[in-house]
């Protein structure tokens, strides 16, 4: 009778927890996208204020149910128009304002691509979440105006302002002649780079002289055998390594950049060969419209892929280039009278138009493979 009375009274217990009502679970509220504003919208600092603070972030409290000490901000840096694809970001916790140093804003510049002295459009962005990435909140972009400074290159330029190449990779191989041929020669097509285009086997190796005859002034890479450094990669002043030739691609014709500036270079495949020759041709030459123009009407070599010729040309006559003596293609030409785009065929295209000449007289002409231009300057 005691067991009964014992468990009657265990029932009844229970039977009152069970009805106790449990408090409801506390509800959260989201948070909201933070608002950023900058201390400035146009960022251009000379070179000599490197170290100063050139722009301050700040923003508005996302106000998550958390300590705001642990609240997560991501600052996104892109230039204009391409969606944030490419930014550069700053993480930051528990604070709601950063400062950019000039020498630090500008490396972002410049690693866009950005030219030194030029107003470029960029955007930037801040976005919230907790401290584990969880309710991620984005918030309004602001645009600005940047513009980098100059800063010296990453690599020292060649004293000599000059670069040859040389190696097994080449036409040429390992053979370093005093004066160089034109053919041999990088052409400068910036302050801090310079380029060429050349027939390419891969395997082999290269390097990139600054004196023709002096194997010791040499630009080289730390080790060929990188990996992808056969596409591009770093290079520097008297390393221990020759250049790769671009393996992946194969043997053929590519476009090598030497930039100093960032200490990088590349190989990309072109579809069509280097020029070895170019003539003049048109009725506004001495020999007309013939596909075998005379000797002083063949352009002088000046660097790889450049050409320069001082001859007559008449009024109301047209002129085209041909690379090829006896052929009508590869065939060269534009529509401007002064300069411009070159436009071409090699065989299998259409003509490029013919370029008019309104005055009778002495003319410079110079035509440049490595940028696609030409100009025509009367003397």
């Amino acid at each position: 009778m005691k067991l009964n009375k014992l468990w009657l009274m265990a029932v009844a217990v229970l039977g009152f927890t069970a009805c106790e009502k449990v408090a409801d679970l506390p509800l959260y509220n989201n948070g909201v996208a933070p608002v950023l504003s900058a201390s400035t919208t146009a960022v251009a600092p000379p070179a000599s204020d490197s170290l100063k603070p050139v722009i301050t972030f700040s923003w508005t409290d996302p106000a998550y149910a958390t300590d705001t000490a642990r609240v997560k901000y991501t600052i996104e840096i892109d230039s204009a128009g391409r969606n944030f694809s490419k930014a550069v970001s700053k993480v930051l916790i528990g604070t709601k304002s950063t400062t950019f140093l000039a020498k630090d804003f500008n490396n972002i510049l410049l690693g866009f691509g950005f030219n030194f002295g030029t107003a470029y459009d960029v955007d930037v962005r801040l976005t919230s979440s907790y401290n584990n990435n969880n309710e991620r909140m984005v918030g309004n972009t602001i645009k600005l105006k940047a513009t980098p400074y100059k800063v010296p290159p990453k690599v020292p330029l060649p004293t000599t302002g000059r670069l040859f190449i040389t190696g097994n990779a080449t036409d040429f191989d390992w053979t370093n002649p005093d004066p160089m041929p034109a053919v041999r020669e990088l052409t400068r097509i910036e302050e801090t780079k310079w380029a060429g285009i050349f027939h390419l086997s891969g395997g082999g190796n290269f390097l990139i002289l600054r004196q023709a005859g002096n194997w010791d002034d040499k630009y080289a890479v730390a080790d060929k055998n990188a990996v992808g450094l056969a596409n591009g990669g770093g290079f520097g002043f008297k390393l221990g390594d020759d250049f790769p030739a671009n393996v992946k691609d194969g043997e053929g014709w590519y476009r090598l950049e030497l930039d100093f500036q960032t200490g990088n270079f590349k190989q990309t495949k072109v579809a069509n060969p280097l020029p070895e020759t170019l003539f003049t041709t048109g009725d506004a030459t001495n020999s007309s419209w013939t596909n075998s123009p005379p000797s002083d009407q063949e352009f002088t070599g000046v660097t790889n892929g450049v050409f320069d010729i001082t001859t007559s040309l008449k009024a109301g006559g047209y002129l085209k280039f041909l690379s090829n003596n006896g052929n009508w293609a590869p065939q060269f030409g534009g529509n401007s009278a002064t300069g411009g785009t070159l436009g071409a065929n090699y065989g299998s295209g259409g003509d490029p138009d013919a370029i008019p000449i309104a005055t009778t007289g002495s003319y410079k002409i110079n035509v440049n493979f490595i940028t696609g231009k030409y100009t025509v300057t009367k003397l």
